[in-house]
């Protein structure tokens, strides 16, 4: 998590050093409740910035068949090493959500912090990788920072209007909810929206 634009060297350092605020080494809660809300329908679902594939593995725990993409390579090793050990079964692989083909079309998008941080980057590369990567229909779960709440520290933030414009083009919004991020420290909670879509 990081204020301003997305910063890949941060990334790779803070993998490479274990400090990654971002990891909370649990399940988004988020996650969890719009699964257990059954508002994820489908089989195929696609992870873009899986990290080190904590929520990778919970998905295919529910029976998805989980394809995961991270740009750093040592977040996309670390992913691949728990899951072997967590017994299911992902497909992890290094990518640029801005130009790389993630494949598809799937049933399902979920991000945790990606789209808050490319969208100060490239916009428009990402929504070519999500048209791409969706079909009509095709559900996305996309947690991104809240503009309600400033901080110096944390995710990068978007207001209620940038994002309804950014996203309404291609996706129906079916519900944006406000909720917190869970990190590595119970004191740091910084505010997010739940953003769940569907492809028009």
């Amino acid at each position: 998590m990081i204020s301003g634009k997305d910063d890949k060297e941060f990334f790779e350092k803070g993998y490479a050093t274990g400090h990654k605020p971002w990891d909370s080494g649990q399940p988004s809660a988020e996650l969890i409740r719009v699964l257990d809300a059954g508002q994820l329908p489908g089989k195929t679902l696609l992870e873009i910035g899986c990290g080190t594939g904590t929520n990778a593995i919970a998905l295919a725990k529910r029976g998805y068949q989980v394809t995961a993409y991270d740009y750093v390579a040592l977040a996309a090793e670390a992913a691949r090493q728990k899951i072997k050990a967590a017994g299911v079964n992902v497909k992890v692989s290094v990518g640029d959500a801005t130009k790389d083909d993630f494949g598809g079309p799937y049933d399902v998008i979920f991000d945790r912090g990606v789209y808050h941080s490319i969208r100060n980057v490239n916009l428009q590369g990402f929504y070519k990788t999500l048209e791409r990567a969706s079909r009509q229909g095709t559900r996305w779960l996309s947690l991104a920072g809240n503009a309600k709440e400033k901080h110096e520290y944390g995710p990068p933030t978007v207001t209620e209007a940038e994002l309804r414009a950014e996203l309404e083009p291609l996706f129906t919004i079916l519900e944006l909810r406000e909720f917190r991020f869970g990190t590595d420290k119970e004191d740091f909670r910084p505010l997010g929206w739940s953003i769940l879509m569907q492809r028009k």
